[in-house]
């Protein structure tokens, strides 16, 4: 726990230089010391090895068109179970476990009593805000590579790897492919970063974790059904979940980076707005726990 010097109180905005450093090593600490981040990342990594031992096992080819997508190009190519267990976790699972974390963030302190300590240490309620939401960000990225390696180890174990055929008709060596699919991995990460800015606002507004997490990941639910609404096409382009699967221009010779940019966009907008209404509602409230 960081503390205070003793020769004093310190402004909230006049901090040491390294503290934030410091507050962000031990935020990280925290989160990937928990037993429950680790079950989380475990469940994720089952979910391409389940795909895998899934075809593997079955006696009749996918027909295309059929499951997730790319789950008939499996067999021919291994490369393919990553990309396939990402679409399958895009819309349930990276949710549902990056608005556990993003929930947590400044409820869970609450909860537990430290969140006062936190702010006494002093680390500034914007500079506690930051690190809170960069354990999130950090979150993100881990969850969307345990799913990615883990689905390429299972892909290398269980079936043949080679050339891969794009969705423009081009061929590609296993490097670029491989390059591919760390650029899904890497548009997916974005793709979770206005989710988990949403989480952080929400929970700001309570000291009940599990309550900040529910409404996070009922929001991610909601937003997807809403996107699958044809009545409310004027809306879709504005809701967080929009570009989740809209990857494919990732898979085409040459890359169009248009979908990478306008996902990219719209999550900055979510940060830029979550983030100021979070502060706002941070910098005003009593904390008492």
């Amino acid at each position: 726990m960081l503390s205070a010097k003793a020769n004093g109180p310190t402004r909230e905005g006049a901090v040491r230089p390294g503290l934030g450093w410091a507050l962000l090593g031990s935020e990280l600490a925290v989160l990937f010391r928990r037993l429950r981040t680790w079950a989380m990342l475990i469940a994720l990594a089952a979910v391409p090895i389940l795909i895998a031992v899934a075809v593997k096992l079955s006696s009749r080819p996918t027909a295309p068109g059929r499951g997730p997508l790319f789950l008939d190009r499996i067999t021919q190519n291994g490369l393919f179970v990553a990309v396939t267990a990402l679409v399958v976790c895009v819309p349930l699972f990276l949710p549902f476990t990056v608005g556990v974390v993003a929930g947590d963030t400044i409820a869970g302190e609450a909860n537990l009593g430290t969140l006062r300590y936190l702010l006494i240490a002093p680390a500034g309620r914007i500079r506690l805000l930051l690190v809170k939401y960069a354990g999130a960000v950090a979150f993100c990225l881990a969850a969307t590579a345990t799913v990615a390696a883990s689905g390429a180890l299972a892909g290398v174990v269980l079936f043949p790897v080679g050339p891969v055929t794009l969705l423009s008709g081009d061929t590609i060596s296993v490097g670029e492919s491989s390059l591919r699919s760390l650029l899904i991995a890497a548009y997916i990460t974005v793709s979770l970063l206005g989710l988990s800015a949403i989480g952080l606002l929400i929970s700001t507004f309570t000291d009940v974790p599990v309550g900040a997490m529910a409404a996070t990941v009922v929001l991610s639910v909601v937003s997807q059904v809403l996107d699958n609404l044809p009545q409310l096409e004027w809306l879709h382009p504005w809701l967080f979940s929009h570009h989740w699967l809209s990857f494919a221009d990732l898979l085409r010779q040459p890359i169009s980076w248009t979908s990478f940019g306008e996902n990219a966009l719209l999550q900055a907008g979510y940060i830029a707005v979550c983030g100021a209404l979070a502060y706002a509602k941070f910098s005003n409230k009593d904390v008492l726990s």
